[in-house]
């Protein structure tokens, strides 16, 4: 007898067939917690987290062209039947067209950054520091390289609760706009790790990117509170290296909200909300550190930004944002 393909399995499978629209996010479509729209008649997936009385959608329709359109009409019916309102986040440029022709308000939010590999170099006075930094780094006994998840999942957990400590009291590990590590999926990332003496001191996880620009992305990164200075950039440099030598092309940095708010606007914007943005860009490190976030991804002089939107079925609205960060765990 054949089992039921699991609901996981069939987002996987559709970001890796229809990654047209370029989400370099894409592969967190099959994050734990998410759940998924389809239509009997039409190929592709709608991912998507119930919060309250919103559903928080990731990304548009992983679906070819042709269908994503009618994958949209059909989740905002599956909305109004339900009395929920639709928001939907870390949309990317050709995703927003179809939103705007169904009436959903579109604005960007941030923008998402990569490396194009091919041409990158730390060589030259722009890159000294970080040089540096690394050499610092590795002269404290750093052991750097891949690592098989399997054999460093105990002390990886142990090292995700340390970090997640500094943080503060209370806080929760991120979720939805964040990957993981372990789970049925293990095998599709990458982890590069720094070790002194068998002691974890730090991890980069890199998630696979489909499509154009297709690559690893830099996802989870963490390390000891008392790790010395340089450790992520060292261990990121590693992995370059390595990318590079399998004729790797994109390396990804992933969504930071707030951030490069100046791609020319949707038709019916919302220049309130396009204002709040930048309010919290300049004053929103207690919701999210996008300046700590955006200078670490400008040390690598990215080659691309490539913007990133919101989009919301009734309106822009303060409400529809916090749930956003409500199915990510940030407040």
């Amino acid at each position: 007898m054949t089992g039921t393909i699991p609901e996981t399995d069939i987002a996987l499978d559709a970001i890796q067939r229809y990654p047209d629209a370029g989400n370099p996010s894409a592969y967190f479509a099959f994050n734990d917690g998410n759940s998924y729209f389809r239509l009997p008649d039409t190929p592709g997936v709608i991912v998507y987290r119930p919060v309250g009385r919103y559903l928080v959608q990731f990304g548009g329709p992983f679906a070819p062209e042709q269908a994503r359109s009618r994958l949209l009409a059909g989740f905002s019916a599956l909305a109004e039947e339900r009395g929920r309102e639709i928001v939907a986040v870390q949309l990317q440029t050709k995703d927003a067209d179809i939103y705007v022709d169904q009436g959903f308000t579109v604005n960007q939010m941030g923008a998402s950054y990569a490396v194009d590999l091919e041409s990158f170099t730390l060589a030259g006075t722009r890159f000294m520091q970080l040089r540096n930094k690394i050499s610092r780094a590795l002269r404290t006994g750093l052991k750097i390289y891949e690592a098989p998840f399997d054999e460093w999942e105990p002390a990886v957990r142990a090292l995700d609760q340390a970090w997640l400590t500094t943080k503060g009291d209370g806080v929760k590990p991120l979720e939805f706009l964040v990957g993981q590590t372990g789970g049925p999926y293990q095998s599709l990332r990458r982890l590069f790790v720094a070790e002194r003496d068998g002691e974890l001191i730090g991890y980069v996880s890199y998630a696979p990117v489909y499509g154009g620009m297709a690559g690893w992305m830099h996802d989870l990164s963490r390390r000891l509170p008392d790790a010395p200075p340089g450790v992520m950039e060292a261990v990121n440099k590693a992995a370059i290296d390595v990318f590079r030598d399998e004729g790797t092309r994109w390396l990804h940095f992933g969504f930071t909200p707030f951030t490069s708010l100046t791609a020319p606007q949707f038709p019916g914007h919302s220049k309130a909300f396009h204002w709040f943005m930048n309010h919290l860009w300049e004053h929103g490190a207690h919701i999210y550190p996008a300046r700590t976030q955006l200078d670490y991804k400008e040390k690598w002089a990215p080659s691309v930004v490539l913007p990133e939107y919101i989009a919301f079925r009734h309106g822009a609205s303060l409400p529809a944002l916090v749930h956003v960060f409500r199915a990510c765990n940030a407040v």
